[in-house]
C-alpha cells in the first residue's frame, strides 16, 4: 500500500511511535524514525526493521523541544529519501502537578515538543506534499485532547490544541490530496503511562496489578491498555486509500472511555 513512500514518525524509538513505525513498514514504506535511546540500541532497532520489511530505515536524533531541530527532521528526512509523504506527530511528554504549582518551565517544554513541534514539522513538510498533491498527516493527541483529567493542565492544553491544529490543517488542504486526522489513545502501556502505575502503587501501598487495575478501572470501561500494533494499525488505514475522504477527524482509541 505505501511502497516507495516516505514516512517521518516522531518519538519513534520505543512506545505508541515505534508501533507505528513498524506497521507503515510493513505495509511498504520507507522510515525515518526519531528520538532517544542508546546509539547501539537504535542502529539494532533500525536494521531489524529494514531487514523484516525490505525498506530503508534512517534514524534522527532531532530534539523537538527545539524549533530548529523539529524543522531539521524534515530536512533530514528530504535529503535522505527525497520527498516525505506520511508525516506521524508523535513525540510528547507529560508532567503531573496542580495548576497553581505546575513550574513555568514545565509547562512550556510541554506545549513546545506536545503542540508547537506538530506545527513546525507539519509547516515544513506540507509544501512537497502539495507539489505532490498527496499526503497523510496523522497527529497523535489523546483523549486528553478531547476531554480533562486534574493535574495535567498542560498536557490537555497541548492535546485539544493538537486537535484543532490538526482541524485547520484538514480545512486547508480539503481540495487536495492530503488529509490530517487525529488519533486519540486512552491508556497505552508505555514507559510515560508505567510511571503512573508504579506512582500510584507506591502511593497507595498497592502491587503492581492492582495499581494497573486501578488506573485501567477509574478511566477506561474495557479494563485494558490499548496496544500500539493496535494504533499503528489505524495509522497505516489512515494512510490507505479508503481514508482519503476521511480528514479532520479525532478518533478515540479509548476502549471506551469517553461512552461514560
Amino acid at each position: 500500500m505505501l511502497k516507495s513512500k516516505v514516512a517521518v514518525v516522531t518519538g519513534s524509538t520505543s512506545g505508541i511511535g515505534l508501533g507505528i513505525a513498524r506497521a507503515l513498514a510493513a505495509a511498504g514504506a520507507h522510515l525515518m524514525i526519531n528520538g532517544f535511546g542508546e546509539a547501539a540500541a537504535i542502529d539494532k532497532l533500525r536494521g531489524e526493521i529494514a531487514a523484516a520489511h525490505g525498506v530503508r530505515v534512517a534514524f534522527s536524533a532531532a530534539d523537538l523541544s527545539k524549533p530548529a531541530d523539529a524543522t531539521g527532521l524534515i530536512e533530514h528526512a528530504m535529503r535522505e529519501f527525497g520527498r516525505v509523504d506520511v508525516l506521524v506527530n508523535n513525540a510528547g511528554i507529560q508532567h503531573v502537578a496542580p495548576v497553581h504549582e505546575f513550574p513555568l518551565e514545565r509547562w512550556d517544554a510541554v506545549i513546545a515538543i506536545n503542540l508547537t513541534a506538530v506545527f513546525l514539522t507539519t509547516r515544513a513538510a506540507l509544501p512537497q506534499m502539495l507539489a505532490r498533491d498527496w499526503g497523510r498527516i496523522i497527529n497523535i493527541a489523546s483523549v486528553h485532547g478531547l476531554v480533562a483529567s486534574v493535574d495535567k493542565s498542560a498536557y490537555v492544553a497541548s492535546k485539544h490544541g493538537v486537535v484543532g491544529f490538526t482541524k485547520g490543517v484538514a480545512l486547508e488542504t480539503a481540495t487536495t490530496g492530503i488529509t490530517c486526522n487525529a488519533i486519540c489513545p486512552g491508556w497505552v502501556l508505555t514507559p510515560l503511562v508505567q510511571k503512573q502505575i508504579d506512582a500510584l502503587a507506591a502511593r497507595d501501598k498497592l502491587d503492581p496489578e492492582e495499581a494497573r487495575a486501578k488506573l485501567l478501572g477509574e478511566k477506561q470501561p474495557s479494563l485494558e491498555f490499548t496496544t500500539p500494533e493496535e494504533l499503528g494499525a489505524l495509522a497505516a488505514f489512515l494512510c490507505s486509500d479508503a481514508a482519503a475522504q476521511l480528514s479532520g477527524v479525532a478518533l478515540p482509541v479509548d476502549g471506551g472511555w469517553l461512552a461514560r
